[in-house]
């Protein structure tokens, strides 16, 4: 029995892309852009000395670089992750990134595997793009998760400080003194604005649209309402923190629940591929004698179809809508 390794240096080679893409950022950025410190980056950036309109500008910059860049074909699919994810990679870097990395895994699969010049360029560029928008999507992801868990803490740290006299300006304020990254940076960003003369509440609306969560749109509505209608922004917002708390409780809820489901259909949606990948590694040639039958090209076709057809299917079952 001839074992084939080709399938898992093709894995091999893709998760080096995605370290390599990591490291990168990390060397360039630094600790400046985790989101595991506990002195945002805003206050950082302050205390090293840039000035509190340089610091505005520059983040405005970084928050809003992607979404301009929409336009551009190949970055199209890259946009709003990365919006999301606030990437301090520029556009323009990020698409330089993917070809690097395309070069890097041309050169893998060239010295590795003995496959054809034009399967070693489409997997190449496959995995540039790949690699980093898989990157660009476990940075969005983790950072909505922790921007949706800190914020009902912050709005009941408003609260407190409207309920002490505080105008809802200096609530903001401290705020983006007291909440560590990503909520805090963006927070202070707001207090930046109203400093400079911008509407608190456009700031809110703004920060609601490019971030994409509902209940950061909750909070920008009250806050509009209330500077239109008058009321007690405390109780208000008092109001609103319990609503953001109950709905976040809910959907840790619904995600316990329906996490066996989800695996469920993660795996049975790959077992199919992987058991494809382990029969050609075990025996390559498995598959010899029905290869040049007339049905065997068809049959793959089907096959494929129905895996796909599978995945999505399966993607629906699991995919619960609170």
């Amino acid at each position: 029995m001839v074992i084939s390794a080709e399938p898992i240096i093709y894995g091999l080679i893709f998760i080096a892309v995605l370290v390599l893409v990591e490291g990168v950022y990390l060397t360039v950025f630094g600790k400046s852009i985790s989101l595991n410190n506990r002195v945002n980056r805003r206050l950082e950036m302050l205390e090293k000395g840039q000035g509190r309109e340089q610091v505005l500008e520059q983040l405005r910059k970084e928050m809003s670089q992607h979404l301009k860049s929409r336009s551009i074909p190949l970055y199209a699919i890259l946009a709003n992750k990365a919006q999301k994810a606030n990437i301090a990679f520029t556009p323009s870097q990020l698409i330089i990134m993917m070809g690097v990395l395309a070069v890097v895994a041309f050169m893998g699969l060239t010295v590795a595997t003995a496959a054809e010049l034009p399967v070693r360029i489409a997997v190449a560029i496959a995995m540039g793009i790949g690699g980093i928008y898989v990157w660009v999507n476990k940075k969005a992801k983790k950072r909505m998760a922790m921007i949706e868990e800190q914020l009902p803490d912050a709005v009941e740290l408003m609260v407190r400080s409207l309920r002490v006299g505080h105008p809802f300006s200096s609530a903001v304020n401290i705020v983006a003194k007291e909440v560590p990254d990503p909520l805090g940076s963006e927070m202070g960003v707001i207090a930046d604005e109203a400093a400079y003369g911008r509407d608190m509440s456009e700031s809110l609306k703004n920060m609601a649209e490019r971030i994409d969560t509902q209940d950061m749109r909750f909070l920008a509505v009250a806050v509009s309402i209330q500077q239109q209608s008058g009321g007690n922004l405390a109780e208000i917002l008092d109001g609103l923190s319990k609503v953001i708390r109950a709905r976040f409780k809910l959907f840790r809820r619904v995600k316990a629940i329906t996490a066996e489901a989800k695996w469920s259909g993660m795996f049975l949606s790959v077992f199919p591929l992987g058991a494809l990948v382990m029969i050609n590694v075990l025996q390559p040639g498995y598959y010899d004698e029905v290869k040049q039958t007339s049905v065997f090209i068809p049959a793959c076709l089907i096959v494929a179809a129905f895996l796909t057809v599978n995945i999505f299917v399966m993607r629906m079952l699991v995919n619960i809508k609170v």
